[in-house]
């Protein structure tokens, strides 16, 4: 009977961690549709959703800490100061990119960060990466190749490069955050959005929005927050190949929704493109996700 209900409670999490890494991966979704809907600058946005998003990743990581029963404070030191830049940076490079290409476009170069982190670790730290994920890495680099090669002649280029940088800052972090064991990233994660929130105060002017973009600027920094805590919650359900692999419906979320509240069909070449990336990143996901079942003990599974 106690094995009968430990199953039973083991199904329900891996179900409900499923739900939320999902529901992450629709609400990350909306990230381009918010961008291009507000008409304020770049850094004004990354103001408002750094400081909303602060305040509720805050009071989530205070309340983790708190039904842990964990009192010591929290400390970031320079690995987690470090971190906290470096996601600012790489958050501006991803907010303006939305304003200057298409939302599939971002979508999917950014789709490519896990095989970026994957190069940038061997190089960086000599940290050895699979065969399947280099053929990976390979297919869909010819994938973000086709489409920064139709943005050539188009207002588009600009964006793309951005993407592009914003996608090898978030591998960096990546790799960061692995390097780094022991500093908090979430709180981290609340700090860089603080940091985002003072530098468009001083940078620029966030209370010039009109009351639309005011609603749409709350929204963001919510939905920011929100997708973060629904990844983080259910993550901590499922196996790290199983919410990659949910993780990677960001992407078609993202397109769908460009399409459905922006009207935003993007080039052949684009969409060429990202079904190849894609594709890749499906591929791999998946080999991952099956080699992860495979490998769970009988006892599990009987």
């Amino acid at each position: 009977m106690t094995d009968v209900t430990a199953t039973t409670d083991t199904v329900a999490e891996r179900t409900l961690g499923i739900i939320l890494v999902s529901s992450s991966a629709a609400v990350f979704g909306l990230t381009g549709v918010l961008t291009k809907s507000i008409h304020a600058d770049p850094l004004t946005i990354t103001c408002w959703r750094g400081f909303v998003g602060a305040i509720l990743i805050s009071l989530y990581v205070l309340w983790r800490r708190r039904r842990a029963g964990k009192r010591e404070p929290l400390r970031l030191g320079w690995r987690g100061w470090l971190l906290a830049v470096e996601g600012a940076l790489a958050s501006i490079a991803f907010i303006s990119a939305f304003k200057f290409t298409f939302v599939a476009n971002v979508a999917v170069i950014y789709a490519t960060s896990p095989f970026i982190a994957a190069v940038l670790a061997w190089i960086l730290v000599r940290e050895p990466f699979r065969l399947q994920t280099m053929v990976a890495a390979a297919v869909s680099l010819c994938g973000v190749a086709i489409m920064v090669w139709s943005g050539f002649g188009t207002g588009n280029l600009f964006g793309d490069g951005l993407a592009l940088l914003m996608t090898a800052g978030s591998a960096l972090y990546m790799i960061m955050v692995r390097a780094f064991r022991d500093t908090p990233a979430v709180w981290a994660g609340a700090v860089s959005a603080f940091l985002l929130f003072i530098l468009g105060w001083f940078v620029t002017d966030p209370l010039a929005v009109s009351s639309r973009d005011a609603i749409l600027l709350a929204t963001f920094g919510a939905s920011f927050a929100l997708a973060s805590i629904l990844w983080t919650e259910g993550s901590r359900l499922i196996p790290a190949p199983e919410s990659g692999l949910l993780g990677s419906a960001e992407v078609p979320f993202a397109i769908l929704f460009a399409f459905l509240f922006l009207a935003e069909i993007p080039p052949v070449a684009s969409m060429v493109g990202g079904a190849i990336v894609l594709c890749a990143v499906f591929a791999h996901a998946g080999r991952d996700w099956l080699r992860g079942r495979s490998q769970r003990p009988a006892s599990n599974i009987s």
